[in-house]
């Protein structure tokens, strides 16, 4: 009896990893809409809703200690432990990140020029989540394995935003008053810490993908 209780414990855990999961991707959606539409009063909704993803997280993360202390753990169940605990600790990040968005979007009303395809990115990180949770919960090594692949997009569409807001700057700059260029000089600041945001996104995401892909293909060479 025992021993069925405890496998209740690990599959609860496998359950409630992706329900967190969904909550964060919820959070991201929100905050893209905000930037996408220029809804500042989402934004901030969305910026002030650290409570609720950080009582989720806890939660999660305490029963994660009470397998590893209490139930001795074989060392399949380990490595999902060790894996899922990382990975709720990723997507508390990614919730951290959507609250910036949010921020971002309340503080400008989603009056970000110069233009940049913000979208375009947030879209790519935003599939890229959904990839990872779906992978986590289908135990998908190909998935993982294509998400490490398509990393690489999303650091370009960043890097090109990146530049496009610096040459608008400088081409901007000496036709711009002194009034109009400090305000142009908040948006670009806030650009660059969007783009720079949804490259962390990216970040955490691949960590999610590494540690399922460990989690399935058990080999330790793989978290690093």
């Amino acid at each position: 009896m025992a021993r069925e209780q405890h496998q209740d414990e690990f599959d609860a855990l496998r359950d409630d990893v992706p329900v967190m999961g969904e909550f964060v991707l919820g959070r991201l959606d929100e905050a893209l809409t905000a930037l996408r539409t220029g809804d500042g009063a989402l934004g901030q909704e969305v910026a002030g809703g650290d409570a609720a993803v950080n009582g989720r997280y806890l939660g999660l993360e305490s029963r994660c200690i009470d397998l590893f202390a209490l139930q001795q753990p074989a060392v399949g169940d380990l490595r999902f432990v060790a894996a899922s605990f990382d990975i709720l600790t990723d997507l508390g990040r990614i919730a951290d990140l959507a609250s910036n968005l949010g921020r971002y979007a309340a503080d400008t009303g989603g009056d970000l020029t110069p233009e940049v395809a913000v979208s375009d990115i947030g879209s790519a990180a935003r599939s890229l989540v959904r990839r990872s949770l779906d992978a986590y919960t289908g135990r998908d090594a190909a998935a993982c394995q294509s998400i490490h692949a398509d990393d690489d997009e999303i650091d370009a569409l960043c890097a090109r935003a990146s530049d496009a807001v610096a040459h608008d700057l400088i081409e901007r700059e000496a036709a711009t008053d002194a009034w109009e260029l400090e305000r142009l000089l908040d948006n670009v600041s806030r650009l660059l810490l969007t783009v720079r945001d949804f490259e962390r996104i990216d970040d955490h995401t691949v960590n999610i993908a590494t540690r399922t892909l460990y989690m399935v293909e058990s080999d330790p060479e793989l978290i690093y």
